[in-house]
């Protein structure tokens, strides 16, 4: 007699939400056992999820499909959030720089002229605290220059913006008469 043993039961899948924190470049890996939850089955089984690799655009919550799949390919899935974080702060770096006042008086920069390279593992902006000057700023300026990232990180630097007048007044001279005195 042949005896044909069959396991047609199907595994028990069980998921755990997650968190993962971005790492300096911008990506973050997991397991399909970190999502795993105590899944089980009669005989041995396998774990695999739908997305293992995630990056600064799956910021937020991502859902994930976890299949469990035994020897005799029976197969059961859960859903898994998988949340993204962006923990790390931007790098600001600053540089300083000179602006020239026009024929008006003023003068301006942009977060480009205090900028000596900042960077993220996302995308960032820039600001200052600073951007126009006038004949009352001659001299050296602290600026404060930003960088916050889309996750609300933010780090700053300080940059000397020095102001110069190198524009030469005008001279215009008139006639006059004048009129001795009786000395």
């Amino acid at each position: 007699a042949t005896v044909t043993v069959v396991d047609a039961i199907a595994p028990v899948a069980q998921c755990k939400n997650i968190t993962v924190n971005l790492n300096s470049s911008g990506t973050a890996t997991i397991a399909a056992s970190d999502l795993d939850n105590g899944s089980s089955d009669n005989c041995s089984f396998t774990l695999s999820a739908s997305k293992t690799t995630f990056g600064c655009s799956d910021k937020g919550a991502n859902t994930v499909i976890l299949t469990v799949t035994d020897a005799s390919n029976n197969s059961t899935t859960c859903s898994a959030t998988v949340t993204v974080v962006d923990a790390i702060a931007p790098v600001a770096l600053c540089k300083s720089a000179t602006v020239y006042l026009d024929a008006n008086g003023s003068a301006s920069i942009t977060t480009a002229d205090i900028d000596n390279g900042s960077s993220d593992n996302c995308s960032f902006t820039l600001s200052a605290s600073k951007t126009s000057f006038t004949c009352a700023d001659k001299g050296a300026n602290t600026v404060i220059l930003t960088a916050t990232d889309a996750s609300n990180n933010s780090t700053t630097c300080s940059a000397t913006v020095t102001v110069v007048d190198a524009i030469a007044p005008v001279a215009q001279c008139k006639n006059i008469t004048v009129n001795l005195n009786s000395s």
